[in-house]
């Protein structure tokens, strides 16, 4: 009897604007409450968080402006694309959190959502914004340790 093979390439949803808009300071691993069609859609990778938040209600975060979108096979039940999630994280770390957000010129923002162990996950960070000038600056080493890579390379292949 044949078996068809798992898709078992790791799902992983990055924020990439998250590393070039913000300084990140601590970073936390959170569960994420979600209906059953929502899993199936990150599973197939259609999810994004790029503009996603944290924000605090009734001391509780919750993650918002994150697009999870329909799960194609799902009927009448199926979810509501960029409805807030409940994350779940322990009391010290809410506490950290709600702390860093209410001192001030901090936001909490998602770097990805992966899976592990079957969980949903999400990687979490305090972060504070970058002015313009810390923006260029990040974009200038960037490109420097860009060539000094190309050239070692090159070194190391033509001697």
């Amino acid at each position: 009897m044949a078996r068809s093979k798992k898709n078992t390439e790791p799902v992983e949803i990055r924020n990439r604007r998250a590393f070039h808009d913000y300084h990140i300071h601590d970073k936390f691993e959170a569960g994420l409450v979600l209906q059953g069609t929502e899993v199936k859609s990150v599973r197939l990778g259609k999810a994004q968080i790029q503009e996603a938040f944290v924000r605090f209600d009734k001391g509780e975060p919750f993650l918002y402006h994150a697009y999870i979108d329909e799960y194609k096979f799902g009927n009448e039940n199926n979810h509501a694309p960029r409805r807030p999630r409940k994350l779940l994280l322990h009391q010290k770390e809410i506490r950290k959190l709600h702390d860093a957000i209410q001192m001030g010129g901090k936001t909490v923002v998602p770097l990805k959502l992966y899976f592990l162990r079957g969980n949903l996950k999400a990687q979490i960070a305090i972060a504070s914004g970058k002015k313009l000038h810390d923006k260029r600056e990040t974009l200038k080493k960037k490109e420097a340790d860009r060539e000094a890579n190309r050239a070692v390379r090159d070194f190391q292949r033509y001697g």
